[in-house]
């Protein structure tokens, strides 16, 4: 079976063609833009019980919240305004009206914190609970692209990467209460829409950080026809990050690079640009295309087991 991105490449090869009047950007970006006094951006994520979530790990309001914010992200990463959402949820046959009321609770209070208000969607029977977000923003000018990227940028990225990862890890093991600040960021995730807009003017590319740090990042180097070399030593990690994981017999570096969900946003600046934006550098783009290097603190080479999130991977 063909992997996610491979399925996507085929979508963006079929439905390319038949692009109509007014869209500047089709598939293969964080969203879709169409144009207009200010370009129209559009993206949709889904989030599904069992695949993405068990309802366990999180109270139904907080999970509705988090595919909220999850679905923002892809704004975040355009450097674009929210404006609205559409929601569409499947429900099981077994679904309370308290539970259903909490799902809406959480959506209603996402919306509310990124004054981006739901305004309409769709419901559906289903066996698992699934939540569909399809979020519209603004956009001034061309906003940020995956293909924007320099050889000599500066990479960075917004915040800290891993945590939601570990999170995610205690509480599949049910050891929430060893990490309450990892567990935190993974139920509360927060799009980087304001870090995005400072980032107009000042980054030339940038992505989100749904799939794993080093995955998204190949995914910037495809667009832009580039390499990557990150720096190890430059990783920007919680305190306390890297004992907890080799505690529960995990690789820090592994968690970070490509356990995924944090919602940062990776972006490339400039080599001669005086300012970074928000966040901290972790490496640069390179000629090399489409080789990423993890180096450690002498320069050499680290090889890493195993790739980001993938959905349709055995």
């Amino acid at each position: 079976m063909s992997d996610e991105f491979e399925r996507i490449a085929r979508l963006k090869q079929r439905f390319q063609s038949l692009r109509g009047h007014g869209i500047v950007l089709g598939i293969g970006d964080d969203a879709a833009v169409l144009s207009g006094s200010e370009n129209c951006v559009l993206s949709v994520d889904t989030a599904v019980e069992s695949v993405h979530f068990e309802r366990e790990f999180a109270p139904l309001q907080v999970l509705a919240a988090r595919a909220f914010s999850a679905a923002l992200s892809d704004l975040a990463a355009m450097a674009a305004s929210p404006c609205a959402a559409l929601c569409s949820l499947v429900l099981p046959a077994e679904l309370g009206e308290a539970e259903f009321d909490a799902i809406i609770e959480g959506l209603a209070i996402a919306a509310a914190n990124y004054d981006c208000p739901i305004v309409g969607g769709n419901l559906a029977a289903g066996r698992e609970l699934s939540l569909t977000t399809t979020v519209i923003g603004r956009l001034q000018g061309s906003g940020l692209l995956r293909s924007g990227a320099h050889a000599g940028d500066r990479i960075c990225v917004t915040g800290s990467l891993g945590s939601a990862a570990l999170g995610l890890l205690l509480l599949q093991r049910g050891a929430a209460a060893l990490g309450p600040e990892a567990v935190g960021r993974w139920r509360t995730p927060r799009a980087r829409i304001r870090e995005g807009l400072q980032l107009r003017g000042i980054a030339s590319a940038a992505i989100d950080v749904s799939d794993g740090a080093l995955q998204d990042l190949g995914h910037l180097c495809e667009a832009s026809e580039l390499g990557a070399e990150i720096r190890v030593a430059d990783l920007p990690l919680e305190s306390g990050f890297s004992e907890l994981a080799r505690e529960l017999g995990h690789d820090p570096l592994r968690l970070a690079l490509l356990g995924g969900e944090d919602y940062e946003l990776i972006y490339t600046v400039p080599e001669s640009s005086p300012v970074l934006g928000p966040g901290h550098c972790i490496g640069r783009m390179t000629y090399d295309t489409g080789k990423l290097k993890v180096l450690d603190e002498q320069g050499r080479e680290l090889r890493l087991e195993g790739r980001g999130y993938g959905h349709f991977r055995k």
